[in-house]
C-alpha cells in the first residue's frame, strides 16, 4: 500500500484536534490502496492538545514533533515535511477550516500524475469582505510584482508528491514562502475548487494585519523577484526629474521677477521626496535583512522531541 503523510502545524488547539483526526480518518478509511501517517508538529502549545494527541496515538497513527519554543508557522511545516515519509505529502492547518473530505479528490489527481494539487478557496464563510478583499489584492500585487504566478483565493491547504517536495527541501533559504515554492517547482499542478469553513474552536492565532500575513505577503514579493528594486529606482529617476523641474520653474520666476513660491511648497517637496526615499530605504533593507538572515547559518526550528507512534 501507498503512504499518505497528513502535516499539521498548531499551537492551542485542543478543541478542534479531536475532531480533525476522526474526520481525517474518515475520509481516508474508504481509500483501500492507501494507508496513512498524521504528523503534528506542535508550535509550543500551552493547552491539552499534547495530551489530547497522545491518547488518539494509541488509535492512531500520529506522530507528533514538539518545537523547543514558539518558532511560527512555516517552521513547523518544513519540520513536518522532513519527517515526512509517504510518497505524497498533505499540509491541511487544525482549525477546521479547510475540509479533510476533500482529500480523496486530492489523491485522484495525484494518481493522474500531477505533482501539485493546489485547492481554491471559492467562498470563505466566517471572514468578513474587508478580509477577502484585502487578501485578493494582495495576491494580485504579488503576481505583478513577483516572478511566479500564485493561484488567486490558493491557500496552504495542498498535496505535494514526494518528487516535488525533496525539490522544495533542497532550497537553501532561511525563511523560505513555501506557499510560492509549491509553483515556483514547477511540475505537473493541478487546482481543485472548495468552499472554506468557518473556524472551529478557539480564535484565530493569524489575524489580517498582525505579522503573519504582513511576513507572508512581504515575502511572496521579494522572494521571487527584483522588481521591488526597480521600482525604487525608478521612483528615485522620477523624484530627480520633478526636482530639476521645480529648479527651472523657481529660475523662471526668479528671471521675471515673480513671487517664488514660500516654506509650505517647499516643505511639501521635502516631505514628499523624503518619502519616495524611505521606501526605496525600506526595499533595499528587507532584501538586505534576508542576505542577513542567510548568512548567520541558524538552523530554522530546534525540536524538543518526537513522540512517535512506531
Amino acid at each position: 500500500m501507498k503512504l499518505l503523510s497528513v502535516v499539521f502545524s498548531f499551537r492551542n488547539e485542543e478543541g478542534n484536534i479531536k475532531e480533525l483526526v476522526e474526520r481525517v480518518h474518515s475520509s481516508l478509511k474508504k481509500s483501500s490502496n492507501w494507508k496513512y501517517e498524521l504528523i503534528f508538529v506542535n508550535d509550543d502549545s500551552t493547552d491539552d492538545s499534547e495530551n489530547i494527541l497522545l491518547e488518539l496515538q494509541k488509535d492512531y497513527p500520529i506522530k507528533i514533533i514538539n518545537m523547543s519554543r514558539k518558532f511560527g508557522v512555516d517552521p513547523c511545516v518544513l519540520a513536518g515535511f522532513r519527517h515526512a515519509e509517504g510518497e505524497a505529502i498533505i499540509y491541511l492547518h487544525t482549525d477546521l477550516q479547510d475540509p479533510p473530505e476533500l482529500i480523496p479528490d486530492m489523491l485522484k489527481k495525484y494518481e493522474e500524475g500531477f505533482d501539485v494539487v493546489h485547492t481554491i478557496r471559492t467562498k470563505r464563510l466566517g471572514e468578513g469582505r474587508f478580509r477577502m478583499f484585502v487578501t485578493k489584492i494582495a495576491y494580485y500585487i504579488i503576481n505583478i510584482l513577483s516572478d511566479i504566478n500564485l493561484p488567486v483565493q490558493a491557500g496552504d491547504y495542498k498535496l505535494i508528491s514526494q518528487k516535488a517536495l525533496n525539490k522544495i527541501l533542497d532550497q537553501k533559504e532561511f525563511r523560505p514562502y513555501v506557499r510560492g515554492l509549491s509553483v515556483w517547482v514547477g511540475f505537473r499542478q493541478a487546482y481543485l475548487n472548495y468552499e472554506r469553513q468557518a473556524r472551529g474552536a478557539g480564535k484565530s492565532k493569524m489575524p489580517l494585519l498582525s505579522a503573519g500575513p504582513v511576513t507572508d505577503f512581504i515575502s511572496g514579493v521579494t522572494s521571487y523577484s527584483l522588481k521591488p528594486l526597480y521600482i525604487g529606482i525608478f521612483l528615485g529617476f522620477f523624484s530627480i526629474l520633478i526636482s530639476l523641474l521645480l529648479i527651472i520653474y523657481s529660475l523662471y520666476l526668479k528671471f521675471n521677477n515673480l513671487a517664488i513660491p514660500g516654506a509650505t511648497s517647499i516643505i511639501i517637496a521635502i516631505s514628499f521626496f523624503s518619502g519616495i526615499l524611505l521606501f526605496t530605504l525600506g526595499i533595499i533593507g528587507i532584501y538586505l535583512a534576508r542576505i542577513f538572515e542567510q548568512t548567520k547559518g541558524r538552523d530554522q526550528y530546534v525540536i524538543k522531541d518526537i513522540k512517535d507512534y512506531k
